[in-house]
């Protein structure tokens, strides 16, 4: 699947994952390849992404909103 991790002022991440676990409003969330669709908003925390080499990686958020739909997940992180 595709994460799209974008901020206002740059495109943070675009590519291939594995997995992305995000900080939602009601707790924390996976998101794995076939997910479905959902749009959630995004609190303070950590996201982390397992790249499709086997990488992980993490970035800390002050917020957000993520959409999932046809194994594309765009993270617009404020």
């Amino acid at each position: 699947m595709t994460l799209k991790l974008i901020s206002a002022e740059a495109v943070i991440f675009d590519g291939e994952v594995t997995s992305v676990t995000l900080p939602g409003s009601l707790g924390e969330f996976q998101v794995l390849r076939n997910h479905a669709a959902l749009i959630s908003t995004l609190t303070p925390g950590t996201v982390r992404y397992v790249a499709a080499s086997g990488e992980e990686h993490s970035a800390e958020i002050s917020g957000g909103l993520v959409d999932v739909d046809s194994n594309v997940v765009s993270v617009c992180i404020y």
